[in-house]
């Protein structure tokens, strides 16, 4: 019995040194507590390296406890109370993750370490920061989403695609073409041997004298009394 309440007060004043004005007792009426033991009380508040003390803090929670008589072999008593900003049912769900630490550590002083596992789950619900974290959930899949811009490529499409260009192209080239290479048959282009073999190079020359010929003819023009002049005398020359 005089084992634990030297560990106990033992307990109390390390808090009472480590946390000054943050710690105090308060009646057992006030704790919530059902108890006659001496209660204490912890202020608790989101733990922020860029929390300005002197401003207005929103949210803000009480830790109370007291001993049992065979603390810490028992779980201590502890009650949780919103000073502001706190919601109720995130309270009871405080009280219970705090009741299942306290059974964890049995058999050692554990006030400090049910204290700090409360303020990091005040400043994980509440801090500034707090927040932050749901909104990046939702912005990385908005990161892989990749906004398509015009009808995906399949293989049919691209084939259809071909088609019209090559007939566009076509199309094109027709247009500078002259109408005599359209409509005119593609000979097949012969060697000079096979050239000279086949006789076209004679062919082609014949065709050449004939042609300058029929533009001789066609240049003399005679009229008719000429013609009746040039009949007679040669008949009466002969």
């Amino acid at each position: 019995m005089e084992d634990y309440k030297q560990e106990q007060e033992m307990e109390l004043e390390a808090l009472q040194a480590i946390l000054m004005d943050d710690i105090k007792e308060i009646d057992p009426s006030e704790s919530g507590i059902d108890t006659n033991s001496r209660c204490f009380e912890i202020l608790l508040s989101p733990q922020d390296d860029d929390f300005d003390e002197a401003a207005h803090v929103p949210v803000q929670m009480a830790l109370v406890f007291a001993h049992t008589e065979k603390y810490p072999d028992e779980p201590p008593l502890v009650n949780i109370k919103s000073v502001r900003g706190i919601k109720p049912d995130d309270l009871t769900s405080l009280k219970e993750k705090l009741d299942q630490e306290a059974t964890e550590n049995l058999g050692m002083a554990m006030i400090y370490t049910l204290l700090d596992s409360a303020k990091e789950w005040l400043t994980e619900k509440y801090g500034q920061n707090a927040g932050d974290e749901e909104p990046d959930k939702t912005e990385e899949p908005a990161e892989e989403v990749i906004i398509p811009h015009g009808e995906a490529v399949t293989v049919e499409s691209f084939m259809a695609w071909r088609e019209r260009f090559e007939a566009e192209l076509a199309l094109q080239r027709a247009k500078l073409m002259p109408e005599s290479a359209l409509t005119a048959p593609k000979e097949k282009k012969l060697s000079g041997r096979q050239y000279f073999e086949s006789g076209r190079h004679i062919t082609k020359g014949a065709g050449t004298v004939a042609e300058e010929d029929e533009e001789e003819e066609e240049d003399i023009e005679f009229d008719d009394d000429f013609e009746g002049k040039y009949a007679t005398s040669t008949f009466c020359g002969y």
